[in-house]
């Protein structure tokens, strides 16, 4: 029997607010029964749309929330006094207080993040959170990160990001146990890449830590390929990353499209193909892999893209269910034990060539 897990939603999250959460919701339930949420947001616009979902509206508990943080807010402006009455905000203290397990939420990310830190808190011994976000590749599915959260980081928080994305990699991929991690570098060679990463790639190897396997450097073409499970990144690099792969996905389907229906021979051949066309379709759907994990702190969020349908919310929710039944902050806190009760890590000296 699966485990009965309860979700905290951010219900006015997102460009459409309630009108895709709620569906989004309804959806999730549908594949997961044993789910429960707590919603939060404006009664008189939520509360007609979960009339219309009954299975969800029994499964659920409706919060009312008298603020909505907008989606071009400052995180500044969203940490104001009128923080506490957000729809954002409860949910988010929901996990703080054991109510839910997870949070998830479409709204605006930099609030999102500065509420998720400053209510959770950092966990002991992490400095900075990091957005964790999976990938599709050719042989299946990899987690990059960060992917947002954290501009630049030095050595440690590099390791500490490999930790991290190793736990979540271990409730993710349930027959991988202990996942390939790599950092993201501008070539292969120990040579190579700015200080802190060359640092972070010594301390990585030297450590041979029992929860994951350093296999050392990747350049950018290799996240695709899912050579690793785990790749590691400081946010700059792998937020850039990540909206590229995002504007390639969509240019390649514009190009395509435009292909297929030049001509008649063309549409012929597409219908021939049409189930292989089909297949590359699923394969390549964001709203599959929509959710960013925050990690590093005390409890779980997950940030559904704003602009997701239902069936993108549905996903978000159905990888905070995974999360939650994973124990993923537990997973994380025990490996930050173990490494802190070996003293942590000295770097040795570096290699001699050229940078």
């Amino acid at each position: 029997m699966s485990k009965q897990i309860t979700i905290s939603l951010d219900a006015m999250g997102g460009d459409a607010g309630p009108a895709m959460v709620i569906p989004g919701a309804a959806l999730a339930l549908e594949r997961r029964p044993e789910l429960r949420f707590v919603l939060f947001g404006d009664e008189a616009k939520v509360r007609p749309l979960l009339d219309r979902h009954p299975a969800l509206a029994a499964a659920s508990r409706l919060v009312h929330a008298e603020v909505v943080v907008r989606m071009d807010d400052k995180p500044s402006q969203a940490l104001r006094a009128g923080r506490w009455k957000s729809s954002m905000w409860k949910a988010i203290e929901a996990v703080k207080t054991g109510e839910a397990a997870v949070c998830v939420s479409a709204g605006n990310t930099g609030a999102l993040m500065a509420m998720s830190k400053f209510c959770l808190r950092t966990m002991a011994g992490i400095e900075r959170q990091a957005i964790a976000a999976i990938w599709p590749t050719l042989s299946g599915e990899s987690i990059v990160l960060d992917v947002g959260a954290t501009i630049g980081a030095d050595a440690q928080q590099l390791v500490d990001f490999a930790m991290m994305g190793a736990a979540m990699a271990r409730a993710v991929f349930a027959s991988v146990e202990r996942p390939k991690v790599a950092l993201l570098n501008v070539g292969v060679e120990e040579v190579k890449g700015n200080e802190e990463v060359k640092m972070a790639g010594r301390l990585l190897k030297e450590a041979d830590l029992p929860e994951l396997d350093y296999t050392g450097f990747v350049e950018g073409d290799d996240i695709g390929r899912g050579v690793v499970d785990v790749v590691v990144t400081e946010g700059f690099a792998g937020n850039i990353a990540l909206k590229t792969a995002e504007g390639t996905a969509k240019q390649m389907a514009q190009h395509l499209k435009a292909g297929i229906t030049r001509t008649w021979l063309a549409r012929l051949g597409y219908l021939l193909a049409k189930s292989a066309f089909d297949r590359l379709k699923e394969k390549m759907d964001p709203r599959k892999v929509n959710g960013g994990v925050f990690l590093g702190l005390n409890g779980v969020v997950i940030k559904s893209h704003g602009g997701t349908d239902a069936e993108g919310f549905a996903s978000a929710v159905s990888l905070a269910y995974d999360m939650a039944v994973a124990d993923l902050t537990r997973r994380i806190a025990d490996g930050l034990a173990h490494y802190h009760r070996a003293g942590g890590m000295q770097p040795a000296a570096e290699p001699r060539g050229e940078a």
